[in-house]
């Protein structure tokens, strides 16, 4: 991960994205992102069309792929994008949604954690997520066929394949068994 000097904004960001690189925004201070995988890309994109599937046969909200940025913090901005996130009908509608990074926390994130990902960095971003106030955050550990499922930092689920993801009240419904998003 590089970072470039000066502090930006989500508007700077999304000026920079252009060029076609993969960045995200940590309290001003861009990062660009080296590319997924192709186990990481395949995991996100089932959970993708897992939840998404379910999400949109209920007419539940908005499922968003990896490249979605979502506004988190401001001065210094920060724009994380997750592998996969869930917004609630009841907080975007599905007719209303901006061309721009969504200036909104999302109800649900999925992070797929890369053989390169550091467990401090991975740890970092699933703070951030909470504090921000996504209420369920997913950690898929492809390479163990493993998650961690947070509702908080002192809540935490550890899951192994036979087990099932559960929506909660996040995604009301919504259940998975894990091997399947590993399939």
């Amino acid at each position: 991960m590089r970072t470039l000097k000066k502090v930006f904004t989500a508007e700077d960001l999304l000026c920079l994205s252009a060029t076609g690189r993969r960045l995200e925004l940590v309290k001003g201070k861009v990062y660009e992102m080296a590319p997924a995988g192709g186990r990481h890309g395949g995991v996100a994109m089932t959970t993708g069309i897992i939840v998404g599937g379910y999400v949109r046969s209920n007419g539940l909200g908005r499922v968003f792929a990896a490249e979605t940025g979502f506004i988190i913090q401001h001065d210094p901005d920060t724009v994380r994008a997750p592998d996969v996130s869930f917004v609630s009908v009841d907080r975007l509608s599905l007719e209303e949604v901006p061309d721009g990074y969504l200036d909104l926390i999302p109800d649900l994130v999925v992070e797929v954690v890369s053989p390169n990902d550091r467990r401090r960095e991975v740890r970092e971003k699933v703070e951030e997520w909470l504090n921000a106030g996504v209420r369920l955050v997913w950690v898929l550990y492809p390479a163990t066929r493993t998650a961690m499922v947070y509702r908080s930092l002192s809540d935490v689920t550890n899951l192994a394949e036979s087990d099932f993801l559960d929506g909660e009240d996040v995604v009301p419904g919504f259940t998975c068994r894990l091997g399947e998003i590993f399939a």
